[in-house]
This record gives structure tokens, sequence and C-alpha cells, in this order.
């Protein structure tokens, strides 16, 4: 039962090793879930810029609207019947393949 200080020292060691390789690892796992999290943000907001820039390319009218304006503009089209019918349309058909 007795152990030498130097067993003493090197189970320490082992034992510091371990913690070090566990940190390490742990420190992997929250970097992975840091990068799947900022992966969909990044992935978000890339879509809504490029959908504005379509937006504007389509109607370069609104480069100088207001957010505010913009966004009544927005709703207002989108309440339209065709405009719904439209989108309606195209979802599904993107949802069929």
């Amino acid at each position: 039962m007795d152990k030498t200080r130097e067993e003493l020292q090197k189970e320490l060691d082992e034992a510091n090793a371990q913690l070090e390789q566990y940190q390490h690892r742990c420190q992997r796992l929250e970097n992975r879930l840091r990068y799947y999290t900022e992966g969909e943000r990044k992935k978000r907001n890339h879509r809504l810029i490029t959908r504005g820039a379509d937006v504007e390319s389509v109607a370069p009218e609104v480069r100088g609207m207001s957010q505010t304006a913009f966004r009544l503009l927005v709703e207002e089209v989108f309440s339209l019947p065709e405009v719904t019918a439209l989108v309606s349309r195209a979802t599904d058909q993107q949802e069929g393949g």
C-alpha cells in the first residue's frame, strides 16, 4: 500500500495528461458545435442577401426605399391573390420535384 514518491508522481503525471486529453476533446466538440451553429446562420444570411439582391435586380426602384416603405410594399404585393397563387404554385412545383 505504501507507494513511493516517484510512483505517486508518475500517477499524477498520467492523470494530468489524461485530463489534458479530455479538455482538448471537449474543446474540439465545442468548436464543432460552434461551426455547425454558425454555419446555419451564415447560410441564412447568404440566402437573405442573395434574395434581396434578386429583388433589387428585378425592381431597381426599391434601392432608394426605406426599410419601412419596402416592407409595406412587400406585404401589399404578397397579399394580392395573383401573387399568392403564384407563390403557392412555385412552392408546389419545388416540393414535387
